[in-house]
């Protein structure tokens, strides 16, 4: 006799929430991810055994925990762990100007195999930026005092389907305000194909490029 189906609601949301990272010395770990800006969320002690911090990078629904006796992971062992950003190179510098070593800019080449850490697109680092400046291809790593490896990628307009076209939405002011600056030099281009004259529907043509850039739709012409 068959065991009966299970119907399975798909509808019902996950939300990632928590990454959680593996330090050697809570403290230490403390004071540089409090020196990278992020939110301290939780710092709770039970005792001498026990001990959990939670951060939460600006603009981020997910945040990271470490602590004493909430991971058996090896201090240092996670890697791969990405901040999306819409500007890699004011991301580099405020790192930079908080006194925290991070990697110049580089992007994937032709090959995806090499001598280089491993990364998304492989173990082949190209130094600088990618040179179409496309969304996705443009990197930079740092790590914390452990060795956890944390990746820059820049990201200014998702691939198709990857955001709903009805919820998409900004982190911060900052991400809004260089969208609005790519919609107003595309929207320049725009007024120079209809004969130069001003758009008073500019309002309509920035909110259309705003959200199809950020949905992965085709950009208007």
């Amino acid at each position: 006799m068959s065991s009966p189906q299970v119907h399975r609601d798909t509808s019902v949301t996950m939300k990632l929430e928590i990454v959680v990272i593996p330090v050697s010395n809570v403290d230490t770990a403390k004071s540089f991810y409090a020196n990278l800006g992020w939110r301290l969320d939780a710092d709770f002690v039970a005792g001498d055994d026990y001990r959990v911090i939670q951060f939460t990078p600006p603009g981020s629904d997910c945040s990271v925990i470490f602590g004493k006796n909430v991971t058996a992971a090896t201090p240092g062992s996670a890697q791969g762990l990405y901040l999306i950003v819409s500007d890699i190179e004011a991301a580099r510098a405020d790192l930079l100007g908080r006194g925290i070593q991070v990697s110049d800019a580089f992007h994937a080449g032709d090959v995806n195999i090499g001598p280089d850490e491993p990364y998304l697109f492989g173990r082949l680092r190209v130094n600088g930026l990618d040179p179409a400046r496309a969304s996705y291809r443009s990197f930079a790593s740092f790590n914390d005092p452990d060795g956890n490896g944390w990746l820059f990628q820049e990201i200014t307009a998702r691939l198709p389907g990857r955001v709903d076209a009805s919820a998409a939405t900004f982190n911060s002011s900052a991400d809004l305000a260089a969208a609005l600056r790519r919609a107003a030099i595309a929207h320049g281009e725009h007024e120079k194909r209809t004969g130069g004259k001003h758009d008073e529907n500019w309002p309509d043509w920035y909110a259309n490029y705003i959200v199809r850039e950020q949905t992965g739709e085709s950009l208007p012409a």
